[in-house]
């Protein structure tokens, strides 16, 4: 088995070591370690220098990897790899997974191999040919609150700690202002910031990009509180979520994803409301809420910072009580 050798000179080497990607002996399949040095090193560069986003990193190296280990299995190597084995393997792989996961695992091979061409390692895509799965989304399968209870979650927390202070205020910014928790988590104090006569909201979201939000009177209220409670106001180049130590007092270690999720799914459990929620609720919650009250799809669309309406329309859930209030027209 040939694993690739870094030199220490070499411009990757810190790169690597700082995406998740340092045990590179352990990250290379067999597949592409095995074709030699420049299909390594072409692998390395792929989820390094071309994917910046962590967990797009995370999600696509795992599916390239899943392929890697059924072709080692296979006794299939790189250069014998085309259209009928792919296709082969993504008819096996929907057998036991869904299809938006099908269709993942797909555009990771699609795009690595796309990868390997340009940089003269394999001659042509033998994904191109390979069709996924058919999937079509018309209503999204996010767990919505509704009103009442996102008051009932939002009240429940305990706002004499610092913790129930900072939750709070971290829910408040997801549901008023529908952003995703990965931009949540990205804010600096900073990001907090007044404009006018109002206050406003920089979320970093996907791709390095800014999305600037009006900081809805609630979310400001909560998030003043917060800020005020901890002290942090002067320290606008540190995290505006922190985690807490094991005395319960905030450090300057921004949250994690997951962090979030685990005092959401707390929060929720103590609150009475189902297990099920997630971080996402909180932004198809506050999009639901939105639309109900006569918000438009394209301001919804804009605040949300999506690129098509149509995803804004999944998060929609307005036209469920309408769906309920006709079937029950039937009466027999």
């Amino acid at each position: 088995m040939a694993w690739y050798t870094f030199e220490m000179n070499d411009p990757l080497v810190s790169l690597v070591s700082s995406t998740g990607i340092a045990h590179y002996d352990s990250a290379v399949p067999v597949l592409f370690s095995a074709a030699g040095d420049r299909a390594t090193y072409r692998f390395v560069e792929f989820f390094t220098a071309n994917i910046h986003n962590p967990n797009t990193r995370a999600a696509y190296l795992a599916a390239v990897q899943r392929f890697s280990h059924w072709c080692e299995q296979r006794n299939v190597m790189l250069p014998q790899v085309n259209s009928v084995i792919i296709a082969k393997y993504i008819q096996e792989l929907g057998e036991v997974v869904a299809a938006p996961t099908v269709k993942q695992h797909l555009a990771s091979i699609r795009m690595l191999f796309d990868f390997l061409v340009t940089g003269h390692v394999v001659v042509i895509n033998p994904a191109h040919a390979v069709r996924g799965p058919k999937y079509v989304v018309k209503t999204g399968k996010t767990p919505v609150l509704n009103k009442e209870e996102t008051r009932s979650l939002l009240n429940s927390i305990n706002i004499e700690t610092i913790a129930g202070l900072r939750d709070r205020a971290l829910v408040a910014v997801m549901v008023f202002s529908f952003a995703r928790v990965s931009a949540v988590v990205k804010m600096h104090v900073e990001d907090y910031f007044p404009k006018g006569k109002r206050f406003w909201f920089r979320l970093h979201e996907k791709g390095g990009k800014y999305h600037e939000v009006p900081a809805h009177h609630k979310a400001e209220e909560y998030v003043d509180a917060y800020i005020e409670a901890a002290g942090i106001g002067g320290e606008s180049k540190l995290p505006l979520f922190r985690t807490l130590d094991r005395n319960r007092q905030l450090t300057t270690r921004r949250m994690h994803r997951v962090d979030v999720f685990v005092m959401t799914r707390r929060r929720a459990r103590h609150a009475g409301l189902p297990a099920i929620i997630g971080c996402h609720t909180f932004r198809a919650t506050g999009i639901t809420a939105y639309l109900s009250n006569g918000g438009s799809l394209e301001h919804a669309q804009r605040i949300a910072a999506h690129e098509s309406p149509r995803t804004t329309k999944l998060y929609d859930r307005t036209t469920d009580e309408i769906s309920l209030d006709e079937i029950e027209r039937i009466r027999i």
